[in-house]
């Protein structure tokens, strides 16, 4: 009995340090997984990612031409400084015309149930839907990211996306990461 229950420790440590059983991270060029998403609380949030009904949702019906992803937690100390950057971004955006309807930003809370992303977009005064991942669905299907963690979208007429930005860690200025992804999605 030891040794079948060594072998089945052993054949596991080896899947799992070769990543047989691990999903990687979708990486820039790549294609990003079609997650479903639960609905925004808000009417105003709905509106915002041009979503209706209370049905979960795809990032591809997102009414974007582009679309920010930010995987956070609100337990995660770098996600918490970083959210008046995040922040200023979605505002940078709002206030250029030539964008504010083609980026769109939306966060996505991995481990976080609904009460915890609304304390966190209440403490923080987050103007874009943040949405719960609480059992990690999604989080595991990206790969298991740390936080904070941006993935920007390029979405297709056909609906379609590719990853045009993916990494770990803040944005920096969001003027220059703004500028940066106006140029890489050739949205101007």
């Amino acid at each position: 009995m030891r040794k079948i229950i060594m072998f089945f420790i052993i054949i596991s440590l080896t899947c799992f340090s070769h990543g047989v059983f691990a999903v990687e991270c979708p990486i820039e060029g790549g294609v990003f997984p079609e997650i479903i998403l639960s609905a925004p609380q808000t009417a105003h949030e709905k509106d915002y990612l041009g979503i209706t009904g209370t049905d979960p949702f795809k990032i591809s019906q997102i009414k974007a031409d582009v679309v920010i992803v930010e995987i956070f937690s609100m337990y995660c100390p770098h996600c918490q400084k970083d959210a008046p950057v995040i922040n200023e971004l979605f505002e940078l955006i709002q206030n250029k015309p030539s964008v504010r309807d083609k980026i769109k930003i939306m966060g996505i809370g991995a481990g976080n149930t609904q009460f915890e992303v609304d304390f966190f977009k209440d403490q923080y005064k987050v103007p874009f839907p943040l949405l719960h991942d609480e059992s990690f669905s999604v989080h595991k299907n990206i790969g298991e990211v740390r936080t904070p963690y941006f993935f920007v979208l390029d979405i297709k007429e056909d609906k379609s996306y590719e990853i045009i930005y993916s990494k770990a860690g803040s944005i920096g200025d969001p003027q220059t990461f703004l500028d940066f992804i106006i140029e890489k999605a050739g949205l101007e």
